[in-house]
């Protein structure tokens, strides 16, 4: 019996040595880290890196960045088409588009997201706070993951910070870990930006992780990133309809205009309940809700129109 297995080997051997070569010895891709560049312009002023915990915080955030690979890329594709709608937003408020990538790292530009403290949609509203800045929730409507209303109330609240702090890094910071924490820190600290707070470790890598999300993502291909155009996620246009009543059954409805149910609920996430309870009462006047219903022909990538917000995103 030993002789045949030294046979079995001694034959294996011969015939297929790279097998056995390549058993001893183990080849890795090249890695490379991503160059730090020693100044970075965003939302209208220029950050050095010049100094050395400022270089490698940003490092930490650029490298990780760089090598999570599927976030990174569903972040690219997610952008192409909640971009369109959230730039106009943010230039009619005046806010810097580079505020975007704020929303980038709050909710990986996932529609739905919701984290543990209950924060809900791109900009990670928490209920008391999308409340104070006119979102409606409740448990039929949940204004939060209204794209368009909750980047309104993004700027309302960025524009209140920047007039108190005067520079987007601590507004950013504030974004994280609301005013009254940072105010307090700054007093007590003697500081004018979030740059120079000692603060909690998710604070303190907040910055930096949106400002690498603005340098990978306004070139992707310099980070490995390589995507086809046919690779991204598209904008889809709609006809609305206004709704001033009640719906007993948003499924009926929807059939009624010519989508499903899940079609209905996937263009207008707000929509929290099979039903929508909407009647003027003594303490409420019934509202307005408009309801995307996206055309036909963009419920299928073979006919929808192929628009790229940022040409860097295609580079093959």
């Amino acid at each position: 019996m030993k002789l045949l297995q030294r046979l079995f080997v001694a034959a294996m051997l011969f015939t297929f040595p790279c097998i056995f070569a390549n058993s001893q010895q183990t080849e890795f891709s090249a890695v490379e880290n991503p160059t730090i560049p020693t100044k970075v312009q965003f939302a209208g002023q220029t950050i050095s890196f010049d100094r050395i915990d400022m270089y490698e915080r940003l490092d930490r955030e650029l490298t990780s960045m760089a090598y999570t690979h599927g976030t990174t890329l569903l972040l690219i594709k997610r952008a192409n088409k909640y971009f369109p709608i959230m730039a106009p937003i943010l230039k009619k408020h005046g806010v810097p588009l580079d505020i975007l990538y704020l929303a980038c790292i709050e909710s990986t530009l996932d529609i739905r997201a919701y984290s543990p403290a209950k924060a809900a949609g791109l900009w990670q509203f928490i209920a008391s706070t999308g409340k104070q800045y006119g979102l409606e929730i409740n448990e039929y409507v949940d204004e939060r993951y209204n794209i368009e209303k909750a980047t309104e109330a993004a700027c309302k609240y960025l524009k209140k910070a920047y007039a108190e702090y005067g520079n987007w890094e601590t507004v950013m910071a504030s974004y994280n870990a609301g005013r009254a924490g940072i105010s307090k820190r700054l007093e007590s600290q003697l500081a004018t930006s979030s740059f120079d707070l000692h603060l909690v470790e998710e604070t303190s890598r907040y910055v930096f992780r949106i400002i690498a999300a603005k340098l990978i993502m306004e070139n992707p291909a310099k980070y490995g990133f390589n995507l086809a155009q046919e690779n991204l996620y598209f904008p889809v246009e709609y006809k609305t309809v206004e709704v001033n009543g009640s719906v007993d059954d948003w499924a009926v409805w929807a059939k009624n205009h010519g989508i499903t149910y899940a079609q209905l609920r996937e263009h207008n996430p707000w929509i929290r309940s099979s039903k929508l309870v909407n009647e003027t009462t003594k303490r409420r006047q019934a509202k307005t809700y408009k309801i995307k219903i996206p055309l036909k022909k963009d419920l299928y990538r073979s006919t929808l129109q192929q628009k790229v917000y940022n040409p860097n995103w295609v580079s093959k």
